[in-house]
């Protein structure tokens, strides 16, 4: 029995690291997180968030002032694929509206970005816009729900996305896609916002599954 002890303890170790390796799921809807900060498993790139209570929910809050654009990254660090999800509502004030979107592979990755102001949904790969489609399910105060998805098929990658408003069924069929021939980055998921219309923009729900 003793000769076969060196295996047992490199098998067990081998197995050890694979499952370090897997990113794990992430969700978080803040009601045990205390209000006025973020969760230390959050990383805040810039910008005036906290968690606040609002209609008796914990969530997300990135203050409307000052105006600028700002980003915090959450769940796992060196996920490849995923599926990042979370809902989001600000308001517009007179002609000024919000923009803020979900994003994957940390800050250079992809996202999904809503522009209320201009009825358009955009799915982006950095700052570089790869596709969009009209949207005008977003209301001022209300709550919209954002879903990306990275995933490889075959030899490349697929990037698919949709949204629906609070109350809707989720589409069965992803509203945006594009191929990547290129394998994303590692990184986080994040989140992103410019309050441009000097209200607060909400998140809740955050959620991260690995695929990869």
């Amino acid at each position: 029995m003793l000769h076969r002890l060196p295996m047992i303890i490199v098998c067990c170790v081998c197995l050890a690291c694979l499952c370090a390796d897997k990113p794990a799921e992430y969700v978080n809807d803040f009601e045990k997180t205390p209000l006025g900060k973020v969760p230390d498993d959050i990383l805040v790139l810039s910008g005036p968030f906290s968690v606040a209570r609002v209609d008796n929910n914990n969530l997300v809050e990135l203050a409307g002032e000052p105006i600028d654009s700002y980003a915090l990254l959450f769940g796992p660090a060196g996920a490849v694929g995923g599926e990042v999800s979370a809902r989001i509502s600000s308001a517009s004030s007179g002609r000024r509206y919000p923009e803020f979107g979900i994003g994957c592979n940390d800050a250079g990755g992809y996202k999904l970005w809503m522009l209320p102001g201009q009825a358009r949904v955009e799915l982006r790969k950095g700052d570089t816009v790869k596709t969009s489609i009209p949207c005008r399910d977003w209301k001022s105060g209300a709550w919209m729900h954002l879903k990306l998805r990275v995933a490889k098929e075959g030899s490349a990658w697929k990037i698919q996305a949709k949204v629906w408003a609070e109350g809707a069924t989720e589409p069965m069929q992803w509203a945006l896609s594009v191929d990547d021939a290129q394998a994303p980055a590692p990184g986080r998921a994040s989140l992103w916002g410019n309050p441009y219309s000097g209200q607060p923009i909400r998140y809740d729900d955050l959620r991260f599954t690995p695929l990869q």
